[in-house]
């Protein structure tokens, strides 16, 4: 097989990876002189140093070229990147083929999920999204990780098992796609807030409390967008929450503990050198779930402390002193 992984972030690049241990990879760079870089010293420097790139992974900043002949393509972008991508994609005049997502996230001007920006723009394409607990640096090294593939396509799935399944990777098929990526969104802002739990030093109990309570928020969401109870039970719900949550190399905790130091939010993502999608999604949940009218008290929490209308320290009491209700 070979398989085309479009994106070279710590992600993208750490898949490509693991996928060449088995089959032939094209990694698509879309900045020339990264690619060049990536080419000439075989590692990721930017995203990912310690882990150097096969020889067998041809890398490209050529996205005609890199189509060619892929029977998997495997988008490795940001949210912010992913229309980009599939816009240019379509532009190359590339044949219809299974096509998956990495990334995870709502779309912050339209508030979309991925598969639903995927399907205007490739309407005619077999579509779905990769997801679960996995850190990049860890599938680079061959340490095990377990995902998901979502997709109404049963052979795509087939295809992306066929493509991952090997080594230390396992992969499960799911058709809802809906919950596993509301998980994927929910559980980066739940990570924010768990960053603030610890950073305050609060506890493990809190933080135990609060990745329940984030679970509880992200199934109640999923289920009103059309998610399955039992996704967010699963690999890319309460799987995923709790390695962002609770894992020091999870970006988006990462924001959190500096949000409790008391940093600025336009410092922190200055200095974190790669994108925490919790930041950039909180907004879009929020308008979501007003719309369906479903309350998201730790996600509201957290939307507002990034907005600078509240403390850190003043969210926790705030959250604190809600009335009791049944579980």
């Amino acid at each position: 097989m070979r398989v085309a992984v479009l994106g070279a972030g710590a992600w993208g690049t750490a898949l490509a990876c693991h996928i060449a241990r088995r089959h032939g990879v094209v990694l698509w760079v879309r900045d020339p002189g990264q690619c060049a870089l990536l080419a000439s010293e075989r590692r990721n420097r930017r995203y990912l140093p310690d882990a150097a790139l096969p020889d067998t992974i041809e890398i490209m900043a050529d996205l005609p070229a890199a189509l060619a002949g892929a029977d998997l393509l495997v988008v490795a972008t940001s949210v912010s990147g992913l229309r980009p991508t599939l816009v240019a994609i379509a532009a190359a005049g590339a044949v219809p083929r299974p096509l998956v997502w990495l990334c995870k996230g709502l779309e912050a001007d339209t508030g979309r999920l991925a598969h639903e920006t995927a399907a205007e723009l490739l309407p005619d394409w077999p579509l779905g999204v990769l997801s679960g607990p996995s850190f990049a640096q860890e599938v680079a090294a061959g340490l095990p990780a377990a995902l998901v593939s979502a997709s109404l396509d049963t052979a795509l799935n087939e295809r992306v098992i066929e493509a991952c399944h090997h080594g230390a990777m396992r992969i499960y098929p799911s058709a809802d796609v809906i919950g596993v990526e509301v998980a994927g969104a929910l559980k980066n802002v739940v990570a924010i807030a768990a960053g603030i739990c610890d950073g305050l030093q609060l506890g493990n109990n809190a933080r135990a409390a609060l990745i329940a309570r984030g679970l509880a928020e992200m199934s109640r969401l999923g289920q009103a967008m059309g998610g399955r109870a039992e996704t967010f039970m699963g690999l890319a719900g309460a799987g995923d929450l709790v390695l962002t949550c609770a894992g020091d190399l999870s970006r988006n905790r990462q924001v959190g503990l500096r949000l409790a130091a008391g940093q600025s939010l336009a410092q922190i993502v200055e200095s974190l050198g790669h994108v925490a999608e919790g930041v950039r999604c909180t907004r879009a949940v929020m308008r979501e779930a007003a719309r369906r009218h479903v309350e998201l008290p730790i996600v509201e929490t957290v939307a507002a402390i990034l907005a600078g209308e509240l403390s850190a320290a003043r969210a926790v009491a705030d959250l604190m002193a809600r009335e009791p209700r049944p579980e």
